[in-house]
């Protein structure tokens, strides 16, 4: 694999670890700006949003430029984002951050395209689960040690380490990314024909659905996890850390199950346990090691799906790969920002403990998406499909 790809690892790291930490913290951080949790839970949506809209413009703005400028310019945004949270007196100032940070991540779609550019249709899968491992470590490591800190030190001491953190990954740009590494494509040429597949449009559709799913729970964390079972500080940094260790053998295990068995089979089995795990969850309340054990499988599942979408999208139309990605992220975003609205919506009447079955349906209609794809090519040739 080429060298390169570990180091788009640590940037994701870097984003994953910044972007999600406050998921943990939003009780420390509502009580230091004086708002309620809910109101904290924004800044999530905040920076989902900036994402979905964002993210995809600057791809296309940054079409003609070399590579190491346009992965310069978003980890130079999300940078300045972490710090103007850092500094933030109030709920506005945090959320201008938060966008900030959301255009900033325009970087993922950057590296997905380039990853895939860079080997051959049999090794796409394994690619892919190397770039994204830095994400789901963020969840195993960044997270969980940002919330210790968040409710030992503060909650803007996270934040502080995850500008610092972005603006050293910007620097080393300079001496690990090529000058002269041109872009894979992401203009509008050929995107009109490319995005009007059915396939490429369920996939974004499934990527929606899933994602509402998953952060009716996921935003709330927290919340959700100490609604199940009191715990310290410690002890829900460490059931955090076991779920980003859980995401972490799901990104692996997705990108080589890709590779080995086709997408669509990997992508059934994985969004059937997914499902499962979501109407499970409430039911382990006042059961610790159950809503681990739920948890965890939970991460294999949705962390592991990740490698399987991307490629498929980009095995549809190659040239198009960062475009069709970044509106992939685009759809992962508003399925968050909608998983919160949702959430938000109907959290008086459920409560914490029982989010999981809030997200439920959209998992089911997720899962029904696949009803309709078929392989794109033979899994024995181990291509993306």
């Amino acid at each position: 694999m080429p060298p390169i790809l570990y180091f788009f690892a640590l940037c994701n790291l870097v984003i994953g670890s910044g972007a999600f930490v406050l998921g943990g913290i939003l009780q420390p951080l509502s009580t230091s700006l004086g708002i309620s949790v809910a109101a904290a839970g924004q800044a999530m949506t905040a920076y989902a949003l900036a994402t979905a809209l964002l993210a995809p413009m600057l791809i296309v703005l940054t079409a003609k430029w070399p590579r190491r400028r346009a992965i310069q310019l978003a980890l130079g945004l999300f940078t300045a984002g972490c710090v103007a949270c850092a500094l933030a007196p109030n709920l506005t100032m945090l959320l201008l951050g938060r966008v900030l940070m959301g255009a900033g991540a325009m970087f993922t779609a950057l590296v997905s395209a380039l990853a895939v550019s860079m080997v051959p249709p049999a090794l796409r899968g394994r690619a892919l689960s190397i770039t994204f491992l830095g994400m789901s470590v963020s969840y195993a490591v960044g997270i969980p040690i940002g919330a210790w800190l968040g409710f030992e030190y503060g909650w803007r001491v996270p934040v502080w380490l995850s500008a610092g953190a972005s603006l050293a990954a910007m620097i080393s740009v300079h001496w690990l990314v090529p000058g002269n590494l041109a872009s894979a494509g992401a203009g509008f040429a050929g995107f009109r024909a490319a995005a009007s597949q059915a396939a490429v449009l369920r996939i974004w559709l499934r990527t929606l659905l899933y994602f509402v799913a998953i952060f009716s729970v996921f935003a709330y964390i927290g919340p959700v996890l100490q609604a199940l079972n009191p715990m310290s500080s410690t002890e829900l940094s460490v059931t955090l850390g076991l779920f980003g260790l859980a995401g972490v053998a799901g990104t692996l295990s997705g990108g080589w199950a890709n590779d080995r068995f086709g997408s669509l089979r990997c992508l059934r089995v994985q969004l059937s346990v997914l499902t499962l795990m979501m109407l499970l969850l409430p039911l382990t309340v006042g059961h610790p090691l159950l809503s681990l054990s739920t948890m965890m499988i939970w991460g294999v599942a949705g962390f592991g799906m990740m490698s399987p979408q991307q490629s498929r999208l980009a095995s549809l139309s190659p040239t198009q790969a960062p475009l069709l990605l970044s509106l992939n992220g685009s759809m992962l975003y508003l399925g968050t920002a909608l998983g919160s609205i949702v959430r938000g919506s109907l959290l008086s009447q459920v409560g914490f403990a029982n989010l999981g079955w809030v997200g439920l349906p959209f998992g089911i209609l997720a899962l029904l998406t696949l009803a309709f794809d078929r392989n794109l090519v033979p899994s024995k040739a181990h291509a993306a499909a």
